[in-house]
């Protein structure tokens, strides 16, 4: 019996791959909330010190931040599928490091090697998702299930790490992620089709130095003022290096014949404007996770679990509207999905701004969490589309690296933003009101982080008069590579 033939530009394994995508995508995303839960636990059995708690977080972040473009190309060059499982596996052997630590230095090397091995698998999953679906409406759908899990993966995190940490060990946080990363690299060998850049396959060594260097030195840049302030020599330090770094990559990748980062795939107005737009709402959205976390715990004494479930409306209102945004991208196009979906998103974080420590969270969070997770949802498919617009299959693999270091770059901003606002407002509110006398901690505590979320609110409006302007395609948004043979 002859085998079926593989009919020209559909490749019939590919909701399977979905599937194992769907999987890895969702542990490393659960994986950036989950550890979170862990911190306390990690300190007391390892005996981190509060200066070097940031460390659980910022050894991922750094290695993640600074070498996805670099992971990106390697995919686009050595075979995505190849890249992808090697992803996985090293992500599993960090996780399980990580996992049996017995000091706190093994630890921080478990979590920065789960960096790397982040920037090899996050572009590879969403370069291979591009590649792989060419019908459109087919393309949005998975676009949709991505979409999804990226919005809401961080809230299921912290549910799975509050039950993990409380009824088990903070360990298991990390262990979890071994089972995970094993059963989709086993999936990923029959089901994910091998694909790589054509042509030029040289890389770009100065360019790898400066970009890595460059990026490495902003992450580390705007975690030292989230610590330290602004005006913190070392603040000061790296993100001057930063810009000094990251201007001589471009003068490097405007020269060299194959470069990592070829300017072609951001100066395209609608992949610039994604990944603009990208930056903006991730240091604007960050102030959600962070600020209401800290609200229901400190100020409303919550446990980890009780308000990893307070988070739950938000995952699943954006599991129900991505499903929708995905029907609506092919007919109508990102742009009046995107827009309306980031006002919406801003006035659900205004809403949230009118909290206070007599406040309930089904008067005043509950409300404000789905207006803000339907605006999202709005938003999160249609800018992984646009961002990865018109791209060639020689630089799918860094495309999709840029919106991943888009995302990582804007968190670490809206980290020390957004510390920032919300510090030197509670200062002030503390001297403004002496005479609240027991009850002026929390109030003032509150009154920092409704300012927070004003300040983001401001931030994904800002996002959404980006996107108006840059992003000028309509419904053929979504028609990439309809038609192209499958090998």
């Amino acid at each position: 019996m002859s085998k079926k033939p593989i009919i020209e530009g559909i490749d019939p394994n590919r909701w399977r791959t979905l599937f194992v995508v769907a999987v890895s995508q969702l542990m490393v995303v659960l994986d950036s909330s989950i550890v979170n839960i862990a911190i306390p636990s990690a300190k007391v059995d390892l005996g981190i010190t509060d200066a070097n708690q940031q460390w659980v977080i910022t050894a991922y972040t750094l290695a993640f931040g600074s070498l996805l473009l670099l992971g990106g190309r390697i995919g686009d060059f050595m075979g995505r599928k190849k890249i992808f499982m090697i992803g996985l596996l090293g992500f599993a052997g960090a996780s399980a490091l990580g996992g049996i630590a017995s000091t706190q230095a093994l630890l921080f090397t478990s979590r920065a090697l789960q960096g790397v091995f982040g920037a090899l698998l996050a572009p590879a999953a969403l370069a291979i998702i591009s590649v792989t679906f060419t019908i459109p409406a087919e393309r949005a759908k998975a676009f949709g299930v991505v979409g999804a899990i990226s919005g809401g993966g961080a809230a299921i995190g912290l549910i799975l790490g509050g039950t993990l940490t409380e009824f088990f060990s903070w360990r298991w946080c990390l262990g979890v992620n071994v089972p995970i990363a094993l059963l989709a690299f086993v999936l990923a060998t029959k089901f994910v089709h091998e694909s790589k850049a054509q042509g030029n396959r040289t890389y770009d060594i100065p360019g790898v130095i400066t970009a890595t260097a460059g990026l490495f030195s902003l992450t580390y840049g705007f975690n030292q003022a989230a610590t330290s302030g602004w005006t913190d020599r070392h603040t000061l330090t790296f993100l001057g290096a930063a810009v000094l770094l990251l201007i001589a990559f471009v003068v490097i990748e405007k020269r060299v014949a194959n470069p990592l980062m070829p300017l072609r795939v951001v100066t395209e107005r609608n992949r610039g404007g994604s990944y603009l737009g990208s930056l903006v709402v991730g240091a604007g959205l960050f102030s959600m996770f962070l600020f209401l976390g800290l609200y229901l715990q400190v100020i409303l004494g919550y446990s980890p679990l009780k308000s990893g479930f307070a988070f739950l409306p938000f995952t699943a209102g954006i599991i129900v509207f991505a499903g929708i945004a995905s029907q609506l991208l092919p007919k109508f196009g990102p742009k009046p999905l995107m827009i309306p979906g980031l006002i919406a998103a801003s006035l659900g974080l205004l809403f949230l701004s009118r909290i206070t420590p007599e406040t309930s969270y089904v008067t005043h969070v509950l409300p404000a969490l789905v207006v803000m997770s339907s605006g999202m949802a709005l938003v999160f498919i249609p800018l992984t589309t646009t961002s990865l617009h018109a791209v060639s299959n020689h630089d799918t693999g860094v495309a999709s690296a840029m919106i991943n270091t888009s995302q990582q770059i804007g968190g670490s901003l809206g980290t020390a933003l957004l510390n920032t606002v919300a510090a030197t407002a509670t200062t002030t509110y503390i001297s403004a009101h002496a005479e609240l006398g027991k009850k002026l901690q929390p109030f003032a505590m509150t009154h920092g982080f409704t300012v927070a979320f004003q300040f983001s609110a401001a931030l994904l409006f800002v996002g959404a008069i980006v996107l108006f302007f840059f992003i000028n395609i309509g419904k053929e948004a979504v028609v990439e590579t309809e038609g192209v043979l499958v090998h």
